[in-house]
Formats: structure tokens, C-alpha cells, sequence
């Protein structure tokens, strides 16, 4: 599955991609926000990770800046199995790409897949010292449910605040273009 936002070009990671994935994500101040990739991230793990296999329930997407010169790898997004049985948006973006507006726009495309799949309901969460992901989640129509869970952070090898969010993809203008906040177009007389 490939998807084409506005600036970003989202598609699945191929074996080829491991080492510019490794050298996108090898950053402590990027693993340190993400609950799965252990820290350090090594060429295994990049391995690993581009040689799994997809589950077509729960995609994720390498994230893709086209230009000149090619698309490069500038993050991942996508929906994952949560704690009791929530589907769960993930997304992280290289820290050469932070406040570009590439993490709301990768996850607004995955929520539009998501909306595609069946899913009526997606979880999100934010460790409690990453405000700018709850910035994100926001932006996308997400909203705080007000729990605070412990969550593993293998990045940080230890269990961290998260604060938990979530969004009904039925709800109109909820940031993955599905609602139109337009007033309706008027017959002529």
C-alpha cells in the first residue's frame, strides 16, 4: 500500500532500506519518544525491522520527502495493535525534519487508511516529557482521555508517563480531511 499526502510520499520499508533507515532514526533524542525501538538502534534493528512481516490490519509506512534527488526516509507512521484491544497511531520523524509539519501530515494520511480499513476509533499516546507530540495528536483531532498510563519505553529501557488520546474517525473534521467545514454550496435562483 502506498499513499501520496500533499508533500510526503508514505509507502512499506523494502530490505534495501535498512542502513538510510538506521541513519534517519539512529538518534537517542528520536528513540527516546518511541515505545518499541531500544536504544542504542543498531543496523540489526534496522534489518529487522525492513525484513518483517506486514500485517495488512495494522500497516506502517516508511515516511518519504520526494525531491531532486530522489525520496528520501525521513520517519515511519503507522497503526499498530494497542493495549486491550485499541488500535494504536504511531509516527516518528528524523530531528533534522522536526517543525516541518511532517509528523501531522503522515499521520493525518495513516488515519485516512485507518478511516479505509474499518477502524471507527484509534489510540494514541505522548510520554508525559514530549508536549510536541501531543501538539501532533491535536492537530490531528485526537483529544486527551484523561489517563495517564505507564508505558515501556525501550528506548529509555524503563516505564514512562504516558498520556493517552484518542479519536472517533466517524466524527466529522477530524484533521484527516474526511469533514468539510465548508457551507454548503447555494443553487442559483
Amino acid at each position: 500500500m502506498f499513499i501520496r499526502s500533499e508533500r510526503l510520499f508514505l509507502r512499506p520499508a523494502w530490505p534495501e532500506d535498512w542502513a538510510e533507515l538506521h541513519a534517519a532514526i539512529d538518534d537517542a533524542a528520536v528513540v527516546r519518544n518511541l515505545a518499541r525501538a531500544p536504544w542504542p538502534y543498531r543496523p540489526d534493528d534496522a534489518r529487522a525491522f525492513v525484513n518483517r512481516m506486514q500485517d495488512p490490519r495494522h500497516p506502517d509506512f516508511l515516511v518519504t520527502l520526494p525531491g531532486a534527488e530522489g525520496a528520501r526516509i525521513i520517519g515511519c507512521a503507522g497503526i499498530a495493535p494497542g493495549e486491550q484491544g485499541a488500535v494504536e497511531l504511531g509516527y516518528w520523524i528524523a530531528r533534522d525534519q522536526w517543525g516541518c509539519g511532517y509528523a501531522t501530515e503522515a499521520a493525518r494520511a495513516v488515519l485516512s487508511v485507518a478511516r479505509a480499513l474499518g477502524y471507527s476509533r484509534i489510540e494514541a499516546s505522548h510520554f508525559l516529557d514530549n508536549p510536541a507530540s501531543g501538539r501532533v495528536l491535536r492537530k490531528l483531532g485526537f483529544t486527551p482521555t484523561g489517563e495517564h498510563r505507564p508505558r515501556r519505553s525501550e528506548g529509555r529501557g524503563t516505564v514512562v508517563t504516558a498520556v493517552v488520546h484518542q479519536i472517533d474517525l466517524g466524527e466529522a473534521g477530524n484533521g484527516d480531511g474526511g469533514g468539510d467545514d465548508r457551507e454548503p454550496m447555494r443553487r442559483a435562483a
